[in-house]
């Protein structure tokens, strides 16, 4: 294994990642793989397949060269960030599927709760 190579995608992959305001898992679920593989492929301890390659760079919003350290990313203007809360909403509904539906149903009353006493 090319050491050299598997070290710059999981650097082009972190830094893409980081720009979203994701976390691991977020970017391991949209690229449809585990979390402890997309860790992996960041610390340069595994290439991806091709296949994987290209769902980190379409679920990155990079190019694949970019992926492969041929490119610069683009630059997006401020207002394309993604608001920091959008990860938190993400988290939170990964963690609430995996609940029973009473704990949803608890979860839904916090949540509505929550949102009639937040200022507007």
């Amino acid at each position: 294994m090319d050491r050299h190579l598997a070290h710059i995608i999981g650097a082009a992959a972190r830094a893409a990642r980081t720009r979203l305001g994701l976390s691991q898992a977020d970017a391991a679920e949209r690229c449809g793989i585990s979390t402890e593989f997309y860790a992996r492929i960041e610390r340069g301890g595994t290439f991806p397949s091709v296949p994987t390659l290209l769902s980190i760079a379409n679920a990155l919003d990079v190019s694949a060269d970019v992926l492969l350290g041929r490119a610069q990313p683009r630059r997006k203007p401020a207002s394309a960030q993604p608001e920091p809360r959008d990860a938190d909403l993400r988290r939170l509904l990964r963690r609430a599927r995996g609940a029973d539906p009473a704990s949803v149903r608890l979860l839904s009353l916090v949540a509505a709760a929550l949102v009639a006493r937040s200022p507007r």
